[in-house]
Order: C-alpha cells, then structure tokens, then sequence
C-alpha cells in the first residue's frame, strides 16, 4: 500500500507567479502540485495538495492528516512567524513533519526570522525555490521507505 503525504500551503500561496516573482518565483501553485505529484509518483507515493488563506482551514487539514497522511509537508507562509494554533495542530501529528518556505526567510525582514512551526518540523527547507517541495518530497520518501 501506497504511502500519502500532505502537502498544505498557507496564506497567498494562491498567488505564486503572480506575488513578488522576484523573491517567489515564476511558478504558479499548480506548477508545485505538478511537480511534487511527479516527485511523488517516482517514489510510489500518494500526495493530497491543499491551500487555505485562512488558519483554521490549515488547522482543520492538520487534523484531517492525522487520519490520513503518513507524512506532511506545510508551508506556512505568514503563519510561520504568528500560529500557535498550527503548532499545536502539528503536536497532535504522529509523523513526520516537514516545514518548507519558498525564499531563504534568514535573509529577509526579522519578523520572518523566528518561526513557530520549527519548533515541530522534523526539517525545516528555506531557499531552494519551489524546487524546495521536491527535495521534500525525496526526503520524505527515504524516511517512509
């Protein structure tokens, strides 16, 4: 049987390709999706995708995860730096957590320097572009195996 990874997006991640190219990137969200599903497929693994602009959304996803996934990979965007609720939600998550950010957040405003969703993550990935979610998916897949 198949292993499924989670992966969920936070807030204006529905606009890569569009937001700031210059720190995000040309790719669009569903461009991700089509590469992380690709990525996956080469390991045998299933993948569920989701975005929300909205942090109970993302915690309700959480939550469903815990029934269903295997793994998860979550870019928080914005909530990163503000959600204890996201933390918690992760706390209650049995595996293997990855916390992913499309920009090197180190080299940016200090505000987007502290993040709650490290305190969680089994790996944190920063600056590696949306090729970022790749990796992920590679990682995970050697740790599941």
């Amino acid at each position: 049987m198949s292993k499924t990874i989670h992966i969920l997006n936070g807030p204006n991640l529905n606009l890569l390709g569009k937001r700031q190219p210059e720190i995000y990137g040309a790719d669009t969200l569903a461009d991700v999706e089509a590469l992380c599903a690709a990525e996956a497929a080469a390991h045998d693994l299933d993948i569920v995708f989701a975005q929300s602009n909205h942090e109970g959304e993302i915690v309700e996803l959480i939550h469903e995860a815990r029934e269903a996934a295997d793994a998860i990979i979550i870019n928080p965007a914005a909530y990163t730096h503000t959600s204890v609720a996201i933390l918690d939600a992760l706390n209650a998550f049995d595996g293997p957590v990855i916390e992913l950010h499309i920009s090197q957040v180190h080299k940016r405003e200090a505000f987007r320097h502290h993040s709650y969703v490290s305190l969680r993550a089994d790996a944190v990935m920063a600056g590696f572009g949306v090729n970022g979610y790749r990796l992920a998916v590679a990682h995970l897949a050697s740790l599941l195996a």
